[in-house]
């Protein structure tokens, strides 16, 4: 899977081009930065690419699991106790997540007259387009501070941090980052925005 942010991108915030030793590094550390990223927010931040999946309706709207979306082709009525899958042609898109359905009886390609009168069906196929143009420039930002931030640590070793000037050089103990890949509170809160949250199935009691 490629990484969220490339060397380029890394070169434009360090301010020059990586050397031939932080080079050698910058791809694993930004594929570790963009592995993080990944597992924290539970999103690939993949492009645009058309999948079908079936989904409960609560309250005569279907919610879908994946953001951004590109678009919504089809969404189909899944058939009840061996009935037919009906093409629905009524339904409203609110252009983020939520698709509703509630107007399905008196929009349904060839509907047959017999079921006009039965109640919403539980759940829909659902074709859409989810996924990202390009990756967010937060995004982008977040993975090259977390990749900057070992590639320019003054030593190697983790929980050690100094610097020389001159005659004058001091050595402090501390939780350095080593040679780890690490996010930050501050980096987390970037994220936030696109963290999805755990998929959730609601179950009517009778």
């Amino acid at each position: 899977m490629a990484t969220l942010a490339s060397k380029c991108a890394l070169e434009t915030r360090l301010g020059r081009v990586l050397s031939a030793e932080e080079g050698a590094r910058a791809d694993a550390l930004l594929e570790d930065a963009s592995a993080l990223v990944r597992s924290y927010t539970r999103q690939d931040f993949a492009p645009p690419a058309s999948e079908t999946v079936v989904l409960r309706a609560s309250s005569g709207v279907v919610r879908l699991p994946k953001t951004p979306v590109t678009a919504v082709t089809a969404v189909v009525a899944v058939g009840v106790g061996g009935g037919p899958d009906l093409a629905l042609a009524g339904w409203v898109f609110d252009g983020i997540d939520v698709i509703d359905v509630a107007g399905w009886d008196s929009l349904i390609i060839n509907l047959p007259e017999t079921l006009h009168d039965t109640c919403l069906p539980p759940t829909y196929r659902v074709t859409y387009a989810p996924g990202y143009a390009a990756v967010p420039a937060d995004v982008v930002a977040v993975v090259c501070a977390m990749a900057m931030r070992t590639l320019t640590a003054p030593t190697m070793a983790a929980g050690v941090t100094s610097e020389t000037i001159g005659s004058y050089s001091y050595r402090l103990d501390s939780g350095g980052i080593g040679t780890s890949v690490q996010m930050g509170a501050s980096e987390k809160m970037v994220l936030d925005r696109y963290r999805r949250k755990a998929d959730t199935i609601t179950v009517r009691m009778r």
